[in-house]
Parts: structure tokens; sequence; C-alpha cells
């Protein structure tokens, strides 16, 4: 069995471990972005619906927060089920 081959499997899988929290943190950061701006909204302008404008940033800043949480938690079973077909692969083929 080639071994170079299976180190390179699993530090391709290492890349794509540190690509998933790479990505769950740019959707945390953009989270936070939209809910600093739905709190500072009304100090900064004086709008007449700026209680409105402040709720829709917080929602928004909710709603990506979760949908970084639900990527982040799918994408991580799917790794973790890609890990085990690395390694004796071959084997597991021919024995069934």
């Amino acid at each position: 069995m080639n071994k170079d081959l299976i180190l390179r499997e699993k530090l391709a899988l290492e890349r794509t471990v540190l690509a998933n929290q790479s990505t769950f943190l740019s959707f945390l950061r953009t989270s936070l972005y939209f809910l600093i701006a739905g709190i500072s909204i009304n100090n900064l302008t004086a709008t007449e619906y700026g209680n409105v404008i402040e709720i829709v940033f917080i929602v928004i800043s909710l709603s990506v927060l979760f949908t970084g949480i639900l990527n982040y938690s799918k994408q991580k079973k799917r790794i973790s089920t890609a890990q085990k077909h690395i390694g004796d692969y071959k084997m597991e083929y021919l024995e069934r």
C-alpha cells in the first residue's frame, strides 16, 4: 500500500477541517458585524424607524449565526464520515 497516498489524504482531510473552521469563523464575524450595526443604529442616526431597523439587523445577525452553526455541524459530520475511508479502503472494497 502506498503510504504517501495515505499521508496525502490525511493532510487533505486536515486542510478540509481547517477550512470548515475558517468558514464558521467567517459566519460568526459577519453575524457580529450585523449585531453591532443593529445595536448602534439608534446612537448614530436620528431616524424615525430606528428601532425597527435595529430589530431587523439583530434578526439578520441571529439568522446568519444559526446558518453558520448548521453549516459547520453538517460539514463536520460529512468530514468525519469521509475520514473512515482513509487507509485500508482497498481491503474493505475487496472484502465485499
